[in-house]
Formats: C-alpha cells, sequence, structure tokens
C-alpha cells in the first residue's frame, strides 16, 4: 500500500504541474491546444471551452467558468467523484466499484446528453452554450 500512495502521490504531482505550467502559458501567451473539430468544421465541440473554463475556475471567476462550457462545469463534482473514488480504490489496492455501480443505462443518458449539447450550441438559437467572454467594461 505504501508504494502505491507514493506513486499516486507522484502522478498527482507530475500531472499538477504538467496542468499548472500549460495554463500558465495558455493564460500569458494564448497558445493552447487547438480543438480538431472546430478548427476543421468551424463548429464548438462539446468539450470547446474546457482550457479556458479550467483557467478561470483557477482565478475564482466561476461565472465566466460557467460561460466558457456550461455542461463540463456543471459535470464537475461527477467527476471529481469519479477520480477520487478511483484513487482511493488504487491506493487501497482495491477494484473500483463507482463504475458498476452506474447502471449503463445512466451512461448512455450522459452519452446522448453530452452528443445533444454538442449538437445544440451550434444551432442559432442556442449559440449562448458557445464558449463566451464576459466583459467587465461597461
Amino acid at each position: 500500500m505504501k508504494e502505491r500512495k507514493k506513486t499516486m502521490t507522484i502522478f498527482i504531482l507530475v500531472s499538477a504541474l504538467i496542468l499548472i505550467g500549460y495554463a500558465l502559458l495558455f493564460k500569458f501567451t494564448g497558445i493552447g491546444i487547438p480543438c480538431p473539430i472546430h478548427e476543421v468544421l468551424h463548429l464548438n465541440c462539446p468539450g470547446c471551452g474546457i482550457s479556458r473554463m479550467f483557467i478561470a475556475i483557477f482565478e475564482l471567476n466561476f461565472y465566466q467558468a460557467f460561460r466558457y462550457n456550461p455542461l463540463l462545469f456543471i459535470s464537475l463534482p461527477f467527476a471529481i467523484t469519479l477520480a477520487v473514488d478511483g484513487i482511493k480504490a488504487y491506493v487501497n489496492d482495491r477494484e473500483t466499484k463507482i463504475f458498476s455501480k452506474i447502471p449503463m443505462f445512466v451512461w448512455i443518458i450522459i452519452l446522448v446528453i453530452v452528443i445533444g449539447y454538442g449538437i445544440i450550441r451550434n444551432i442559432e438559437p442556442f449559440t449562448f452554450l458557445s464558449p463566451t467572454e464576459i466583459s467587465d467594461k461597461k
């Protein structure tokens, strides 16, 4: 268990350093990972705005984070719960049961919501779901 705890700690620290480095690079240079769907089709995929959303969260600007990607912002507690359960299971050398506790129809509903969100955020009445920069200037 000590070895697994050490491995997970190193993994989390390295991941955090990479994410912080990426966030700083994006914040100060504007260089980010381009979305292939947006680059090729000029459409917003369900994940467009994720980098900007996380930077806004790090800046504690939660309204702006919500405006960049509302679906992912609302889904964060669920994703964090899954990640924490997986980490605990790995460290305690047991199988994670959270994925098997969620029925298949729930995963199908989540998939339908994500695909539907990707479609409707590109339709004219729903373009407010596209990544939006909120200006404080009046």
